[in-house]
This record gives structure tokens, C-alpha cells and sequence, in this order.
């Protein structure tokens, strides 16, 4: 098995989210978000022969990153699918799924894809490149009161409402077509000083809308119920609160809302035990190597009998 683009992406917290999976060598593991294939990779490492990997991405950039094995597989799939893609592949139960969902490296640096603020390339921001709904359409066509829903739930942005009046008025005679275009657009609301930010969260935005992220993440969580066997473990790393507080309550609580339900005989009705109280974060060698991992989370959930 070659290192194929090292470079695509630098996987967070690889050893840590190794150990949290706690790997059967003859076990069924999947890993979500494939991207570059290094947390696929320290996971195959630790398989036998008889232990089998499901690599997932929807980016089909991600397949230059595959190798050849009998018991490794490759699924281009949006992950809120996963659950009907290893059912035609007569897989019903796994001993561990890891989800790493940061933007990768390779999609950051890519200009065209549109994800950064600091590249020009149309505005995209599609991670499965055949969708029909991109960036440009979504500022295009999305009333005020539906961008200012996205800005303030998914970017936390302050003046979310007068940001999309004037987008909207602004439109009528100039789409904004790409993303050094909307930058611009963004200098005239964004605090002072504190420019960068405020690019990344209406960027952060209208991303998650266009990917339906969380509902993405929400489909994964509740699949992983059924899907990961007792004492199977689930892995996730997550990069802004509205994702870790998803993961928290499900795996805390055990539901996405977060309300702690009991049984009869007062006994918590979940599916996960929670392995780490507290979110592993990196530390400050990583932090520095790695600036993309400084706002990572990861939790970890072990499947209860």
C-alpha cells in the first residue's frame, strides 16, 4: 500500500482517533470521510488479513487516494447514505465507524472548488461536484429571510439580517459569481479587524447549506445506532459547535435534541456510551503543525448491548 498524495490532507488527531476505535484486527470498520486516506490508512494498518475497511467520500477527487486490497473498499457516497451502501455490499453490522468532519486540505487549496476565502474560483463550495445546488445559486436564489436563517444558524453571523437585504438588493443588478466577488461584497460588514473571521463563518455558512451538513451528520448519527455492534465504538470529529453539540447529545443523551430519556425503571435510554467525558482536542505541537486542526473535537462512543 503506497502513500498516495500525502499532501491531499493531514488527518487531526490520527493516532488518538485510532485508539478510540479500539480495533478487533478481524473486525468491520468504516471510515466516513475518506478525503486523503490517512485515518483509513492507520485503521488498515491495523487489520489482518481476515479484518475488512469501507472507505466513504462523496468527492470523487478522493479516489486518487485509494489502493489496492482484498479486504479494503471504496464507496463514493454521500455518508448520510451509508447504511443502504454496506447493505448492498451484505454488510449489517460494523465493529466501528470514524467520521472526520472537517473540509479536507486538498478542497481548501483547490481554487476552483470555491471552499477558500483566500483562492478565487467560482463560487461552488460542492463537496459531491455532480449536485445541482452550488454556492452561486444558493446567494441567487435564496430570499432574505432564508439567507438570514443560514447566516446566523450555521455562521453565527451578528448582522445576519442587514447582510442579506443587501445581498439581495445587491444581486438584482451583480451576482455574485465568485469568491473573491463575494470578499469584496463582505468588506463593507465585516468588524473591523476582524475581517478574516466573519469571511469564514458567511463562508462556513452557505457551505453547510449547500452540502446539508448537519443533516448529513444527523442521518450518520442515527444509522450508527443499527449499524456499529455491542461494544463497537463510534469516532467523531467535529470542527464548530452546531457539530459537536449534534455528537454530544447523541452520544451523552442519546438523542439529537439532547433531553435524557429513562425507561420504566429509570434506566437511561441510549445507544453509546460516552469513552471520554470530555472532547480530545489536539495538542500545541499539533495545533501549530496543523492550523486546520485547532478548533477539532473528537468523541467517542462505545455501542452498549
Amino acid at each position: 500500500m503506497s502513500e498516495k498524495n500525502s499532501t491531499y490532507h493531514i488527518p487531526v488527531l490520527r493516532d488518538a482517533c485510532v485508539e478510540g476505535l479500539a480495533i478487533n484486527p478481524d473486525g468491520v470498520y468504516v471510515d466516513v470521510t475518506f478525503g486523503g486516506g490517512g485515518h483509513s490508512r492507520a485503521i488498515f494498518e491495523k487489520l489482518s488479513s481476515k479484518g475488512t475497511l469501507y472507505a466513504v467520500d462523496q468527492d470523487k477527487d478522493a479516489l486518487r487516494n485509494v489502493w489496492e486490497a482484498p479486504n479494503f473498499h471504496f464507496i463514493q457516497s454521500n455518508f448520510s447514505f451509508i447504511q443502504n451502501q454496506l447493505k448492498l455490499r451484505g454488510v449489517s453490522q460494523v465493529d466501528g465507524i470514524l467520521a472526520d468532519l472537517g473540509v479536507s486540505s486538498h478542497q481548501f487549496d483547490e481554487g476552483l472548488r470555491g471552499f477558500s476565502i483566500r483562492n478565487e474560483g467560482a463560487l461552488d463550495m460542492r463537496m459531491n461536484a455532480s449536485a445541482n445546488l452550488n454556492a452561486a445559486d444558493l446567494l441567487s436564489n435564496s430570499d432574505e429571510e432564508e439567507l438570514t436563517s443560514i447566516f446566523r444558524k450555521y455562521g453565527e453571523i451578528k448582522n445576519a439580517r442587514r447582510l442579506s437585504y443587501e445581498i439581495v438588493k445587491f444581486r438584482q443588478s451583480n451576482p455574485l459569481k465568485t469568491t473573491q466577488e463575494l470578499i469584496s461584497f463582505l468588506g463593507d460588514f465585516a468588524p473591523k479587524f476582524k475581517e478574516n473571521r466573519y469571511y469564514a463563518q458567511v463562508f462556513q455558512a452557505i457551505r453547510i447549506e449547500v452540502n446539508q451538513e448537519i443533516k448529513a451528520l444527523e442521518d450518520l448519527l442515527r444509522q450508527s445506532e443499527n449499524l456499529i455492534a455491542p461494544g463497537g465504538r463510534l469516532v467523531v470529529l467535529s470542527y464548530h459547535s452546531l457539530e459537536d453539540r449534534l455528537v454530544k447529545n447523541f452520544i451523552k443523551k442519546g438523542n439529537l435534541e439532547g433531553e435524557l430519556e429513562k425507561d420504566f425503571f429509570g434506566n437511561p435510554l441510549k445507544s453509546f456510551t460516552e469513552i471520554n467525558r470530555k472532547p480530545i482536542v489536539p495538542n500545541e505541537q499539533e495545533q501549530a503543525e496543523n492550523t486546520r486542526s485547532r478548533s477539532a473535537k473528537l468523541r467517542i462512543g462505545e455501542r452498549n448491548d
